[in-house]
Formats: structure tokens, sequence, C-alpha cells
């Protein structure tokens, strides 16, 4: 996870992502950015297949975030 965690911070050019481990779940973590928990921006899945290994990191953006936003 923390190289993920440090893939997706300088990739994103944001320092306050975090990546934690779910409850209960082993193939998949959550990611926040800050220190809140309602910061939570998007689920991380761990997947391999053939040996190697990928992760997907699904985000979904609600129609009232978007309103929030101004957008």
């Amino acid at each position: 996870m923390a190289r993920v965690q440090a893939f997706l911070r300088k990739r994103l050019g944001n320092e306050k992502i975090e990546v934690r481990a779910r409850p209960k779940k082993t193939d998949s973590a959550e990611v926040y950015i800050g220190q809140r928990d309602e910061d939570f921006i998007a689920v991380l899945y761990r997947e391999e297949e053939d040996g190697e290994v990928s992760y997907q990191f699904q985000m979904a953006i609600i129609e009232l975030d978007l309103e929030d936003m101004g957008l």
C-alpha cells in the first residue's frame, strides 16, 4: 500500500492522499484525501493475473458533488 500511495501522491500531485486498508477486505483499499473519514474518494483494487500485479483505481463522481463545486 505504501508504494501505491507514493505513486498516487506523485502522479496526482497531492501529498495528502492516503491509502488505507479496508476492514474485512484483503483485495482492496480505500483512498482518502486528508485525515478526515469524510474525505473518501475511491477504492483501490489489487489484481493479479498470469503472475502480473496491477491496481485499479475506482472513483465514483455523483451529480451532487459536481453541483456543489459549481460545475
